[in-house]
This record gives C-alpha cells, structure tokens and sequence, in this order.
C-alpha cells in the first residue's frame, strides 16, 4: 500500500505523462492539429507569424488553447497518415501548412475544419471551389511564390547579364513539380536561358545536385518553392557560399543562411492568415464561409555580402527595389 502523499506524486507524475492534447481535452481547452510538410527548426519565424494570427482571433497557444505538431521531415509520403493520427486526436480544426500537406488533409477528411497554406492556386489544386466561397470544410491563405517563379529567373538576368545556363533545383515529390516546371520552362525560352533541371527530395540529393551543377557550368541557380528546401535553407545557403553559385529562392532563411538573393509572396504573412482563421474557426464560423486570402506581399532580399564574395557587382536599380538588405 502507499501513502496519501505518495499517492498524490503518482497520479501528477501521470498527469504530466499523459498526451497534450488529452490534457487539452480535460481542461476544456480545443486543441489545433499543425501539419507541416518540412521541419520545425526552420520554420521558427512563420511559426511565430501562426501565433501571432491566432492571438488576433483571441487565443493563445497554452493559455486558452492547445496545438499539437506533426512534421513529415520532407518525407512527403509520411503526411496521409500523420493527417489522420491528428484527426483521430480529435482536433477542432485542422492547420495544414505547405501545399503536400494541405492535399493529404483534403483527402483525409471531408468534416474537420481545414485551414490551408499553399504557394500555388488553390482552386486549381481542388482544395476549394472558388477563393471568394470555398465550400465545404476547407479554407486557407496563399502566397505569390509560385506566381512569381519566372520573375526569379529575370532576377538572374538582371543580376548576370551574361547567363545563357541556369541550374534549377526542384523536388519531384511536390505535387506541384510539373506545373511549376512548365512556367519556369517558358519564362526561360523568352529570356534565352537554358536550364539544367536538377532533381532532390534528401539531403544526400541537394549535395549531389551541386556537384552536378559545378560539372555542367552553370552561371546561376534558382531553387524551385517547396517546403523541403525551406527546411534545408542553411544546408542550402552554405553549399552556394561553399560552390561559389550564385542562387535565388524564395525563402528569406536561406538569405540569412549565406544565400544571395530571395523573391517571395510574403510565407508569413499566409501563416498568419492561417493561425487568424484557425482562432476565428475555434470561435464558431465556418471555413465555407472565410474566404481564401491572398497575400499580395512580395519581398526581395539581398545578401550584399554574399554579392562581393562572388565577385558580382548588385546593381544600383536592384538595390533600389529591395526589401531588406544584409550587409
């Protein structure tokens, strides 16, 4: 037998043992499932933009509500089943957050309240009916990335006039390869570029890609919007420092990484909208009737200093138009 006070350290210490999202559930407080294609380490700063939009609709993450996460790591074929663990939590709503995970929360459930980030087109995507009425269970924000993808491409041109091949590293996992592949194709064709498309969806696959690259002369890369490369932006940054290549992307970690230059829709600005519509879902409304926000933000980032070590001028005009500046 034991003691009252033995007792009482027993059950806290199970108390604490038991899952989040049960303890959530005991408290009364609702808990939001996360979903995410990539990793948590960086994503430190959208995440904190997810916060920051959930506080607006009045809830606070371990005050008044619970989130539980799920990363798949860049293994696109882990989100279905992480999908459906977080809906058999239960979860009141759903945060599906990059375009793979918004696909495997769409076909997991047809109920759960949904909230979406994506860089490509949502209607063409079948996450939502139209973006002014979703429709049914799901709603979301979206950013310019994909849009903006061929503009990239003339950011090269501007930055090296000279360019004639240009590396392009795409992860053939995303769903979206094929499409964004296509526009970029055509940007090229207008800008007389050729590119070397490079595959990658490991760690081990971006190493091999530069090496690649570095064989095939290459002036410039630009890596493709996906969620896997977001969550390797230091790797990436210092293979480009390390192989001496000039790169765009669209992830402003990647410039702080040593990266050179990143174009974007504004991905925090979506993940905002994503926490805002999360919270105002927790209050009562419906996603069917939120509609589809889309961030108009689009921010350029140079890395000055990556500039001189490459050796490349950044010209005045460019300079003008940028957002930040690192120096």
């Amino acid at each position: 037998m034991i003691g009252r006070r033995e007792f009482i350290t027993l059950l806290g210490g199970a108390v604490a043992a038991w899952p989040l999202s049960a303890r959530a559930q005991q408290s009364g407080m609702p808990v939001i499932g996360f979903l995410n294609s990539g990793s948590p380490g960086p994503y430190v700063r959208i995440l904190a933009a997810f916060r920051r939009g959930l506080k607006e609709a009045g809830y606070v993450e371990g005050q008044n509500a619970t989130i539980e996460y799920r990363w798949a790591h860049g293994q696109y074929e882990r989100l279905p089943a992480l999908a459906v663990e977080l809906i058999h939590r239960p979860v009141a709503v759903l945060a599906a957050t990059s375009t793979p995970a918004a696909l495997a929360a769409k076909a997991a459930t047809t109920t759960v309240p949904t909230v979406f980030t994506t860089a490509s087109n949502p209607v063409e995507l079948g996450l939502v009916a139209s973006l002014s009425r979703p429709g049914g269970n799901v709603t979301g924000a979206t950013q310019l990335s994909v849009e903006v993808g061929p503009k990239r491409l003339e950011l090269v041109r501007e930055l090296i006039p000279t360019a004639t091949i240009v590396g392009l590293l795409v992860n053939p996992t995303n769903p979206v390869a094929g499409a964004l592949l296509r526009d970029l194709q055509a940007a090229a064709r207008t800008l007389g570029l050729q590119l070397d498309i490079l595959h990658a969806s490991t760690e081990r696959d971006i190493d091999d890609a530069f090496a690649t690259l570095l064989q095939r002369r290459a002036s410039a890369l630009v890596i493709v919007a996906d969620a896997f490369f977001n969550s390797r932006s230091e790797q990436l940054g210092a293979l480009t420092l390390r192989h001496a290549v000039p790169t765009i992307f669209g992830y402003h970690e990647f410039v702080d990484a040593g990266g050179l230059m990143s174009y974007s829709g504004s991905i925090a600005d979506s993940y905002r909208w994503a926490g805002n519509y999360s919270g105002r879902i927790l209050r009562g409304e419906k996603p069917a009737d939120l509609p589809v926000q889309q961030s108009t933000k689009v921010e350029l980032i140079i890395n000055l200093k990556t500039a001189k070590t490459l050796g490349l001028t950044v010209p005045p005009t460019l300079l003008a138009r940028a957002d930040e500046v690192i120096e």
